[in-house]
Order: C-alpha cells, then sequence, then structure tokens
C-alpha cells in the first residue's frame, strides 16, 4: 500500500514561480509573510499530515465509529492525533488575532488543507466544519457569544458543527421543522431533528458548538423564515467551562458507504438551550458564510483524494511487470516491462496528473482571492468577493466530479488489485464520493453557478473572473501560449454572455455542462500559463513536467470542453418531454 508523500515541489513551484507569493504578500500588506514562512509552513504541515495522520486512514475505515451509551467513540489513535493538532497550532492557522488565531493567509493554509484531505479524509472533516464554524460565529454572532466561544473554537480546544439537513429537507430548507421558541433569559429553546451532522459526536473535545438553523414562532414561511443557533453540547458555568449536559443528543450514527471514521450522526434536540446568532430570520444568509466556505473545503476534499489515488497509481505502475511493452522490451533483464511502458497506462496516468495539478492551480488561485478579499480594504476585496463566489461552484462541483474519475482510474491501474481493500484505492473511491453530494449537490452547485452566480446580476461576478484571468494571461512570455490562452477567454466570455437571458428551464438543463465546460477551459488557461512559468523554473524535472503536462492537457483533456459546448445552448424540450409514465413504459 503506497504512504502518502506531500507534492511539496508543486507546492513551491505554485506559489514560487508561478504566483510569486512574495509579491503577492507585499501587494494585500501581510506583513511578515514570505516564501521562506511559507515553505515552512508547508514542511511542518507535511509532516504532520504524512507521520500523524496517514498511517491512521485504513485503520479508521476498518473500525469506524461506535456510538454507546449516547456516547459516540473514534478509531484508535483519532482523538490523539487531534490533540497534536491543536497542540501545534494548526487548527488556528486562519483565525481572528483578537482571539488568539494567526491570521495566516488561506494561500499558507490551503496547500495543508490538501495534504490533510490526501492524507485521512474522515479525520480532516471534524476540523474542515469547525474552521467554517468560525467564520460564522466571527462574522455574526453578538459579542458575548464571541467572547465565549470564538476562542477554543479556533484554537480547536472546541469543534463545530453545521446542522442544516431535516429528514424531508434537504437542498429545500424552506421546508425544515426544527423550532426556537424564546426564553425569559434571552437563550431560546430549540427542538428538532437534524441529520448527516459531521461530527455531531465524538471523543475529541469537552465540548462541540453545532450551530442550527431553526423557526422562531412568528416566522415567515420558506427561507425567508430561517434564524441560525448557536448550540452547546456543554452549558457554559460561571468560568466559562462546560458545565450542565444540554437537552441534545445523538440519536445514531449513520451507516455510509465510505468516510466510515467521521461520526455522521443524527441529532435530536430536545428543547435544547440555544442562543441566536446574526438577526432573527436571516439565519441562511449566516449560514451562508459557513457553507460557502465548506462548499470550497469540500472541493478541496476532491482534490486530495486524487493526489493520493495518482501517488498509489502511479507507484503501482512503476513496479508491476506485466508483458512488454508496444515497441519492445524496455526493461530485458526483467521477465516483463513495468506496465508504465503501456500508452494506455501512460495515457490513465497523465490524465490523473494533468486534472489533479490543475486543479491544484485552481485552488491556490482561489486562496490568493481570498487572501485579497481578507487583507485589502477597497476595490480589490470587493472585486475579489465576486471572483470567490463566481469560482465557489465550480471549485467544488469540478473537483469533485474529477476526483471520482481519477479515484476510478487508480483502480483501473491497479487492475484486480485495485478492488481489494488491502491497496487502499478501493477507500479513495468511496470516500471521495460523498463530495459530490453534500454541502449541496454538484448538480445544485451547476445550478448555482448559471442560475445566480452567471445570470442574476448581468454577468458581474463573470466579468471579474473574465478580469483576474486576463490578468494571468498577461504575464504568459511565451506568445504562441498567450495566444491560445486570449482564445480561449474570448471563447468563454462569448458562450457565457449568450446564456444571459435565457429561459429557466434551458437555463437549468445547461446547468451541469455549463459548470464542466467552465471548468475543462478555466484549467487549460491556467495550464497555459503555468507551462510558461515553468519555462523559467529552477526545477529541470518540474519545468519539463510542467510543459509535457501541459501539451497532455491541451490536445486530450481540453477538447471535453467542445462536447459540453455543443449542448449548453440546446433547448431543454427534449428533457422535459418524456412524462413519468414514458420513462419505465407504465
Amino acid at each position: 500500500m503506497h504512504q502518502y508523500q506531500a507534492p511539496m515541489a508543486d507546492f513551491q513551484f505554485l506559489l514560487q514561480d508561478w504566483l510569486n507569493v512574495n509579491e503577492h504578500y507585499q501587494a494585500i500588506g501581510a506583513q511578515g509573510m514570505d516564501m521562506d514562512l511559507v515553505g515552512e509552513i508547508l514542511k511542518q504541515g507535511a509532516k504532520f499530515a504524512q507521520d500523524v495522520v496517514a498511517p491512521l486512514n485504513r485503520k479508521g475505515d476498518e473500525q469506524g465509529c461506535k456510538l454507546e451509551g449516547g456516547k459516540v467513540t473514534t478509531p484508535e489513535g483519532f482523538a490523539s492525533a487531534y490533540q497534536e493538532y491543536i497542540a501545534n497550532g494548526w487548527n488556528a492557522m486562519l483565525g481572528n488575532p483578537e482571539f488568539d488565531g494567526q491570521d495566516l493567509p488561506y494561500s499558507a493554509a490551503v496547500p495543508v488543507h490538501e495534504m490533510l484531505n490526501s492524507a485521512n479524509l474522515s479525520w480532516r472533516l471534524t476540523t474542515m466544519l469547525t474552521e467554517s464554524a468560525v467564520l460564522a460565529v466571527d462574522k455574526h454572532a453578538s459579542d458575548d457569544l464571541r467572547q465565549n466561544y470564538l476562542a477554543k473554537l479556533i484554537s480547536g480546544e472546541w469543534t463545530g458543527t453545521m446542522n442544516l439537513t431535516e429528514p424531508h429537507a434537504g437542498t429545500d430548507l424552506a421546508l425544515l421543522n426544527t423550532k426556537a421558541i424564546a426564553q425569559d433569559d434571552g437563550s431560546y429553546s430549540i427542538t428538532g431533528n437534524k441529520i448527516f451532522i459531521t461530527g455531531g459526536d465524538h471523543d475529541w473535545t469537552s465540548n462541540i458548538i453545532h450551530l442550527v438553523l431553526a423557526r422562531l414562532p412568528d416566522a415567515p414561511k420558506g427561507v425567508k423564515g430561517i434564524s441560525l443557533f448557536l448550540v452547546p453540547k456543554y452549558l457554559l458555568d460561571a468560568n466559562g467551562e462546560p458545565g450542565e449536559a444540554n437537552a441534545l443528543g445523538v440519536g445514531s450514527i449513520e451507516k455510509k458507504m465510505g468516510i466510515k471514521a467521521s461520526p455522521t450522526c443524527v441529532m435530536n434536540y430536545d428543547g435544547a438551550t440555544g442562543y441566536l446568532v446574526g438577526e432573527p430570520n436571516q439565519g441562511l444568509a449566516c449560514m451562508f458564510t459557513m457553507m460557502n466556505d465548506a462548499r470550497f473545503q469540500v472541493g478541496m476534499q476532491g482534490l486530495g483524494s486524487a493526489e493520493a489515488s495518482f501517488q498509489g497509481a502511479l507507484a503501482y505502475a512503476k513496479d508491476r511487470l506485466q508483458s512488454r511493452a508496444p515497441s519492445g522490451p524496455k526493461q530485458p533483464d526483467a521477465k516483463a516491462d513495468a506496465i508504465l511502458h503501456q500508452p494506455d497506462v501512460r495515457k490513465m496516468l497523465l490524465t490523473q496528473k494533468a486534472l489533479t495539478e490543475g486543479c491544484r492551480a485552481l485552488s491556490l488561485l482561489y486562496a490568493q482571492q481570498m487572501d485579497v478579499e481578507k487583507y485589502c480594504n477597497d476595490q480589490r476585496a470587493d472585486s475579489a468577493k465576486q471572483v470567490i463566489a463566481f469560482l465557489t461552484p465550480i471549485c467544488k462541483g469540478f473537483m469533485t466530479d474529477i476526483a471520482t474519475e481519477i479515484t476510478n482510474l487508480g483502480i483501473q491501474i491497479y487492475g484486480g488489485h485495485g478492488y481489494v481493500r488491502e491497496w487502499g484505492m478501493e477507500q479513495l473511491v468511496r470516500d471521495t464520493r460523498i463530495a459530490q453530494l453534500y454541502e449541496g449537490t454538484n448538480g445544485i452547485q451547476a445550478a448555482d453557478l448559471i442560475g445566480r452566480k452567471l445570470t442574476r446580476d448581468g454577468g458581474q461576478m463573470l466579468a471579474k473572473t473574465l478580469e483576474l484571468l486576463s490578468s494571468r494571461i498577461e504575464n504568459i512570455s511565451n506568445l504562441a501560449k498567450q495566444e491560445q490562452a486570449t482564445a480561449l477567454l474570448n471563447e468563454y466570455e462569448q458562450v457565457s454572455k449568450a446564456l444571459l437571458g435565457v429561459g429557466a428551464d434551458d437555463l437549468a438543463g445547461a446547468a451541469t455542462d455549463y459548470l464542466h465546460y467552465s471548468a475543462y477551459l478555466i484549467l487549460g488557461i491556467l495550464w497555459l500559463d503555468m507551462a510558461s512559468a515553468a519555462e523559467h523554473c529552477d526545477n529541470d524535472f518540474v519545468a519539463k513536467g510542467k510543459q509535457k503536462t501541459c501539451d497532455f492537457y491541451i490536445k486530450r483533456i481540453l477538447p471535453r470542453k467542445d462536447l459540453h459546448k455543443s449542448v449548453i445552448h440546446a433547448s431543454a424540450e427534449d428533457l422535459l418531454a418524456i412524462n413519468e409514465h414514458e420513462f419505465a413504459y407504465e
């Protein structure tokens, strides 16, 4: 079974040679940040991911989580790894410095998050949701709540959850029934049931802080009548420490296809004490602060699984002797040649490599924009906010879609061994499949991209995204690649703007194709940009590998966009013509 190794050379190239983070940090006023410091952060993050978290991955999948006596126990070693994680300050990387956070740029933290996802997706999930909860509490909660809860959420002494889904209300939160009744002391009594709650209970921390969507008695119908509440597992005593148990509990742990080491809980609230976050009936807007961060983080889960699968498949392809290469023996002293010499295996490996490294570049470009929004107080922050909004559904939807493709290719390269548990490849397929579903299915991401991010504001988010991509193209020193990238950008603008004003059914019918078209085309621009930057890279293997992988992407992967493009402007009439009885010939 291949042992994960963080792709440090690629991170180094992307941050130093491609994004030029030293210049980036100076431009946004990120004091004390430079590539040397980021390199040390990544080095230590890689050590933790590789040596502490990755060895727990298979064991966690086999042991799973247990619910006994109303308490959840996670697999052996998970809790102690978490204690080491928070002791070394990893949970506080992005936190508000007023509450002992480190206030690091996202471009320094996102690579570490990718490493953790590659090493152990189940373990990473609870820390991921805590980071998202921190954002919502910091931005929307009252000063009292921030003082009582934020520092310990940032440090990781307490973890956080997101409670949205109910048995009858998934995507359509307008249907949720959880009730909140105001109490004389200013708190609220929360009653209801939530499902699919990641980290709803565990044995890692002394308290768990649940962010719960619920309705007030006089709330308007629909999503405009939803409020957000902070509901701790244990109420705080006079010293601000966990005291009396709150009126909530775990009904069960879901039995799942994958991420078995992550406790996915059914949560029951029976008059639990909660505290309003933000204004009444504005809960969904508050929750979206958390949800949008989580959507990008889920995209990073896909990227992490893709990298792990590629590494395993490459190692196996180098070692597995089978037949001879079509052009003759490549290892004449061996009984057969490694399957790496088979063109079809090469094609699968290059597909993994090109899509994984392309998505990594997209994730760091996204992180760079998050840096701008975080540190700048001018028009640059406003522009970055719009770019982030536009790219979020692309990152979540595309990275998780291609993760399923890439992890399946990993199994294919292993052949029959890939289907057997001991090699670890089938676990990657099972674990990553959920990423296409939670935090909004990828169909929802596509609908969000085309129905809200593209058309609702008349293309303003698109315009800011085009500006960012254009600025990247202007820096391409290779004129031929600059011309190719410019042609792609012009095409993207034309195709996208042609969708403005299209009817609702036709937009919905084109949504997934538009998301994939967008992603393949954007990655094409980023690959041309990276290949040009690689011409000046000191690492010869990176320099040549980037340029050759770019050639592969442009010739063999980028044409996928044309299939999606060919149906984007098609009417949805054929999708809606068949009635429910004709599907199964009733």
